[in-house]
């Protein structure tokens, strides 16, 4: 459970930063931030696919045929299934609650609590990354965690404004966040990665993790917007085409 682990850890650090600072981030290390955090998420995503295919040129070309179908499937089923759509309601709520706090400073920490621990549970990025982190997808058999903690660092980035309009007690969002990451990383780990080794269907699933996390590169550099949740059931369809495709 290092994703988990470390995306807590990202937003309480954040927090004791951002209650340490009275100044926020100047402009010029928020463009560095942006800059590292998209070309993190662009390198780690694409080696995630890298280490999930192999072979023959005919098998690799079939995989990655396999991992391009899954995600088309994928954003169909996310957007016929309608989880963009819920996921801009989580985020509008959570708005609704920050512009509450502004006017009514007495909610600031039921606010600031919920508000937090929304926006970051809801987070696509986070839901994939305990996924990978369930699912071993390095050569080493351990959990691909570089996404969450990508994620944590985001998060912590985030924690610098929320814990100066919320408050220390926003902080305690990273008790829901590790709750629920680590519990989609558990059942990964418990229940769906012995099958999916078993029936051979692992690297696919990998594999088109590894080209969802590279969309965040895009969204962060702000050069298409990507209904990332959408991409989110592609995880699923991905066994089900390589499985079909034998």
């Amino acid at each position: 459970m290092t994703d988990a682990i470390l995306n807590a850890a990202g937003i309480v650090v954040g927090s004791l930063i951002g209650l340490a600072r009275t100044t926020p981030l100047s402009a010029q290390k928020q463009a560095f931030f942006k800059v590292a955090l998209g070309v993190a998420t662009t390198y780690y995503g694409l080696r995630l696919t890298w280490l999930s295919i192999g072979g023959t040129f005919s098998l690799v070309l079939k995989q990655i045929l396999i991992a391009l179908l899954a995600v088309m499937l994928g954003k169909l089923l996310g957007r016929w299934l309608h989880f963009q759509k819920v996921s801009n309601r989580a985020g509008q709520y959570a708005r609704q609650l920050i512009e509450q706090t502004q006017t009514d400073g007495s909610l600031r920490f039921s606010n600031g609590l919920n508000a937090c621990a929304i926006l970051f549970c809801a987070s696509p990025l986070g839901i994939l990354g305990a996924v990978q982190d369930g699912l071993p997808g390095q050569p080493d058999g351990v959990g691909y965690f570089y996404a969450l903690a990508i994620k944590g660092v985001m998060d912590a980035l985030a924690m610098l404004s929320f814990v100066r309009l919320f408050g220390a007690g926003s902080m305690l969002a990273a008790l829901p966040v590790f709750l629920l990451q680590g519990t989609i990383t558990l059942t990964c780990m418990v229940y769906l990665e012995p099958f999916l080794r078993t029936h051979a269907l692992l690297d696919s699933v990998n594999a088109v993790g590894g080209l969802i996390v590279c969309t965040v590169g895009l969204v962060i550099f702000e050069i298409k917007k990507v209904e990332l949740a959408d991409y989110l059931p592609a995880l699923a369809v991905a066994p089900l085409v390589t499985w079909l495709w034998k």
